[in-house]
Formats: C-alpha cells, sequence, structure tokens
C-alpha cells in the first residue's frame, strides 16, 4: 500500500473544526481514508479528549498516521505526545512538516488552526504526508525516544 494513501485518523477541538472539514475534503479527493475522530462541530470542547482518541489509536497502531487540530497546536501536541510510539509534529511551515517526516518520522501531525492560514495548512499536509522517512541514523534517535515511554528493566 502507498504510504500516502494509508487511512488517516483526524481530531479536532471547536477552534479548529473548519479546518479540520477542509482536510479532511482535500484527504477524500485524494483518496486516502479518514477517520473522523471529532469534534463535529463548533461546540466548546476539551481538546485533550480528542488528542488522545487519535494519539491511542496510533499509538496502538491501528492507525499508522494522524492529524490533529487545535486553536494554537500546543495542547494537542502535549497531550498526543503522553503515548507511547507517537511522535507528534507540531508544524507551522513546511520545512519543519518535512523535517519532521525526514528525521523525526512523525506519525502525527499537529497544526494550530488560529496561526495557520488554511492554505498554508493544506501545503503543511501535503508535504507530511508525501515526505518518507530518511531512517539510518535518525532509526536509531527514534528508537532511543521511543524507549522512554516503557518501563526501566
Amino acid at each position: 500500500m502507498d504510504i500516502n494513501k494509508t487511512p488517516i485518523i483526524i481530531g479536532n477541538d471547536h477552534a479548529a473544526y473548519g479546518l479540520k472539514e477542509k482536510i479532511k475534503s482535500y484527504l477524500i479527493e485524494k483518496d486516502i481514508d479518514v477517520e473522523d475522530a471529532g469534534t463535529h462541530n463548533e461546540d466548546s470542547v476539551d481538546y485533550s479528549d480528542f488528542g488522545i482518541r487519535v494519539a491511542a489509536e496510533v499509538s496502538t497502531g491501528k492507525f499508522n498516521r494522524g492529524i490533529l487540530l487545535c486553536g494554537t497546536g500546543i495542547g494537542m501536541s502535549m497531550v498526543a505526545n503522553k503515548f507511547s510510539h507517537v511522535r507528534a509534529a507540531l508544524c507551522s511551515g513546511l520545512f519543519s512538516a518535512i523535517m519532521s517526516r525526514r528525521h523525526n518520522n512523525s506519525n502525527i501531525l499537529v497544526i494550530g488552526a488560529r496561526v495557520t492560514g488554511s492554505a498554508l495548512a493544506m501545503e503543511i499536509v501535503s508535504a507530511w504526508l508525501s515526505t518518507p522517512f530518511d531512517g539510518g541514523r535518525h532509526q536509531l534517535r527514534i528508537e532511543k525516544f521511543d524507549s522512554l515511554g516503557e518501563a526501566p528493566k
């Protein structure tokens, strides 16, 4: 299966509902299956509930990749990175999106809807989806911090 076409789980809070809908439409246009973990409107919610849903699914391997959106992206990235084997990257530009994939093999993209315009957000999503992981020395680094979520032996 083409990594660019693997199913994506997406979640958001009320502040990012509109941007989530645009990104979801973009993914569907690209023939990418999307699971929408919510929220499904602009009524105020706790962002952490939706960050937990998405990060848990990525952490367990049910989804290889996810996208989280909130007002700034800060809260979503903080909650997502509490989960084992989740590498959530808050990206506000193309370079950070590309490097989060190339060097860090990020598996959750986080975008702040109040700080990133929708046109740029779409470019970030596209770059993040199409950029492969470089592996090599970067894999060794990822293994080090992935092991931090496990109990000491």
